[in-house]
């Protein structure tokens, strides 16, 4: 028979108690709210007070509505209040002698079928219960920030965890109108499991000044569809938090990738937690505000650069016919640039341009571009199977097939026809540019510009510079991808560059996690895409980009970076041998053919 529960109760109150209490006061629930102190009562009130205010005035919640859920809560500074609690989550900061500490007294406190909760996101759910004298009854219930907005509820079970405590946690969950996933005790559960190795590695990217914090939440942002960049979600969740997470994970899976980076550690002492402190990446209004404003200094970030210096360009070279190439030739043509496409035989070429009228006619029938504009973008595009025709471009753009020897061999010819000053770009996404550069008797006029498929879609390119690049191609290359209304984000020549370094490794991992039966694809799916806003699980985001894609990226990154933690999952292998590539077979993780 499920418990009958009314009164709740919720230790702690900072960004996370709160929002829980928020949860469940929203749900009809009357809720218990214990701090330390009453500064903390104020402090937790207050948040409270602020996330029910801006509901109110996005609509989402009425006056009255507020009022109510208010009059639901009581606060209090002593946890001898929780004695009518019919359950318990514990919400205080991720140090395991205070959760301890909690746990001890809720023991004491609460009647002994009361089940108590730990919100922990990291710490050992069987390593907490042990504190009490009822393991059976002690659960882990991770919801996620912000709770009144994020669905996604770990229901963590230990080894002696009742069944019938799961049941009713789960059930709770869905009467919050949350989404429970029932998973088994173990350092970071799904969510953060997956999470936080990513995120880390995008600090230890600009704390190496690979890239600046704009730069990579922006490459997030447009390349993958995440809601937000790595940075600003580590500024959300707290710096703080972010460490004790990391630092939990590493020891207890001793995994490199989760050793927090340094940078970390030295913001928290410098008191810059994020959000709830008013600055942490990023600089904001006040404490808990979204709203950023410029910084007069960021951490690991030097003085800024010089105002650009750009070469002309008007006549734009495309080498290629595949996909990427027509798409490329079609943003140049709509932007106004003259375009020569050259392609290795006039059926090739006339097929591409063929491609490039479809996918303008196809502009028009959808009312975003007009007869006239589709009619003078064809007239700015000629086809051509000479390189000579490319002699007088200002900028040629090598689009063919992901094979060194032959980008090199098509690099070798634009250094000989091309006229002097030609910037010279690779669209490559995991080969290194420096080879391309290297072909020529010209690096300093070869750059990287990988863009995204669909190239008339997708708004980000990535501007990848060498060694030998001049900061003139540089810069020339992001002012022309912000003339096709392109976000450029710019970054060094190491395999990856930013999207891939930082997406790959995280879709490894979720391999891994599935690998080691932990949890089923599904689950894992629903915990990123529900939990961290995903706009894709990795399942999904694997059978669509192709498995055999993903282990030629996870491989070229292992080969790179020779991390351990960047091996690919043997899973991963297995499938990829057995002819299981995703949709385009038919069968990756799922089976595509029903």
């Amino acid at each position: 028979m499920a418990r009958e529960i009314t009164t709740v109760g919720v230790v702690g109150l900072g960004t996370m108690g709160a929002g829980i209490a928020e949860v469940f006061a929203r749900n009809g629930l009357r809720v218990i709210a214990v701090e330390a102190n009453e500064k903390g009562v104020e402090r937790g009130r207050g948040h409270i007070v602020h996330s029910t205010e801006r509901a109110v005035r996005r609509g989402k919640l009425h006056e009255g509505e507020q009022r109510a859920l208010m009059d639901r809560i009581r606060y209090s500074t002593s946890m001898d209040d929780l004695a009518e609690a019919d359950f318990v989550v514990e919400a205080v900061p991720e140090r395991m002698e205070l959760k301890a500490k909690v746990f001890a007294e809720l023991d004491r406190v609460c009647r002994p079928d009361v089940v108590l909760a730990s919100n922990t996101s990291s710490l050992s759910v069987t390593e907490i219960g042990v504190h009490t004298s009822r393991p059976g009854k002690v659960v882990g219930m991770h919801f996620f920030n912000p709770a009144p907005v994020l669905k996604l509820v770990e229901v963590v079970r230990t080894v002696v965890t009742e069944p019938d405590v799961v049941d009713d946690v789960v059930e709770l969950a869905r009467r919050l109108g949350k989404v429970p996933v029932v998973i088994n005790d173990r350092a970071g559960f799904i969510a953060n499991a997956l999470l936080f190795g990513y995120l880390n590695h995008a600090v230890r990217m600009y704390e190496s000044r690979y890239a600046t914090r704009e730069d990579l939440d922006a490459a997030m942002r447009l390349g993958c569809g995440y809601p937000m960049g790595p940075l600003q979600l580590l500024d959300l969740i707290g710096l703080d938090t972010a460490y004790e997470i990391l630092d939990t994970m590493y020891h207890q899976s001793r995994n490199r990738l989760h050793a927090p980076a340094p940078l970390l550690k030295q913001m928290i002492t410098a008191g810059l937690l994020g959000r709830k402190t008013g600055r942490g990446f990023y600089t904001y209004d006040e404490p808990d505000s979204p709203g950023v404003v410029p910084d007069v200094h960021t951490p690991s970030e030097g003085a800024p650069a010089a105002a650009p210096v750009t070469r002309p360009v008007q006549r734009v070279g495309v080498v290629g016919t595949g996909t990427m190439a027509t798409g490329i030739v079609e943003v140049f043509a709509k932007a106004g640039y003259d375009v020569v496409l050259r392609a290795r035989s006039d059926e090739k070429a006339a097929a591409a341009l063929a491609g490039v009228r479809r996918s303008l006619e196809k502009a028009v029938v959808r009312g975003k571009l007009d007869d006239a504009s589709r009619d003078a973008a064809l007239g700015r595009i000629q086809t051509t199977v000479r390189f000579d025709d490319l002699a007088d471009c200002d900028l040629v753009i090598e689009a063919v097939a992901e094979e060194l020897a032959v980008k090199k061999a098509v690099f070798e010819t634009l250094d000989e026809v091309c006229k002097p000053g030609t910037v010279l770009a690779t669209t490559t996404s995991s080969l290194p540019v420096i080879e391309c550069a290297a072909a020529t008797s010209r690096p300093g006029d070869v750059v990287g510009m990988h863009f995204f498929n669909p190239a008339p879609v997708m708004k980000l390119v990535e501007v990848v510079h060498t060694i030998a690049t001049d900061q003139d191609v540089v810069d020339t290359a992001k002012a022309v991808c912000a003339s096709l209304g392109k976000h450029p984000v710019s970054c060094g020549d190491r395999a990856g560059f930013i999207v891939n370094a930082l997406l790959f490794p995280y879709l490894n991992d979720a391999v891994k996690m599935l690998e080691a039966h932990y949890a089923s694809a599904d689950d894992i799916d629903n915990a990123m895409k529900v939990g961290c806003g995903m706009p894709m699980g990795p399942f999904e985001l694997l059978d669509v980009v192709g498995l055999d894609v993903a282990l030629a990226i996870q491989r070229t990154l292992y080969l790179e970076f020779r991390e351990a933690g960047f091996a690919p999952a043997p899973l991963l292998e297995h499938l990829v041998t057995a002819g299981r590539l995703g949709r385009k077979t038919g069968k990756g993780f799922r089976d595509y053919t029903a």
